[in-house]
């Protein structure tokens, strides 16, 4: 797959739960390929470059996946504006809180429709994953209902 195809693919599946960007996975890919775990494919038009997962990738994969994984990193960029409520107006707050609420409402409601897709299609494990993407948007959402707007 091309960077692009990566990044489409990974949305699909880890978005709803973990953010990256463009920039971080055409960044790594010229690294993972010094390492050896993927290899360059035939350039395709407009100079996109394929790469595939070597055996070596694979062996680097599954160690990962037995690594501890460390703890969680919050960094919710409403809680760090709400932090600094008493500097914001009244009406900055509610702006805020507004756009808050609209992007959990639409990522609680893709997270769910997702998790019933993956159940329907016996991935138990990606739909394990999306739940917590669900749980994390509703508890936002709760939230979003008590913080303070004054």
């Amino acid at each position: 797959m091309t960077g692009g195809q990566l990044m489409a693919a990974a949305e699909r599946r880890l978005g709803p739960y973990w953010s990256m960007t463009r920039s971080q996975v055409y960044r790594e890919l010229p690294v993972l390929a010094e390492m050896g775990f993927v290899r360059l494919g035939k350039p395709g038009p407009r100079s996109s470059q394929p790469y595939a997962i070597t055996a070596s990738g694979k062996r680097a994969f599954s160690r990962w996946l037995a690594e501890s994984p460390g703890r969680d990193a919050i960094r919710n960029p409403v809680a760090l504006r709400v932090a600094f409520g008493s500097q914001h107006s009244g009406n900055q707050l509610k702006t805020l809180y507004t756009g808050a609420n609209e992007y959990h409402s639409e990522a609680l409601a893709m997270a769910r429709e997702q998790a019933k897709e993956a159940k329907k299609a016996g991935d138990a494990y990606g739909a394990a994953a999306l739940e917590f993407a669900v749980a994390y948007h509703k508890a936002a959402l709760s939230w979003l209902k008590v913080a303070p707007a004054e």
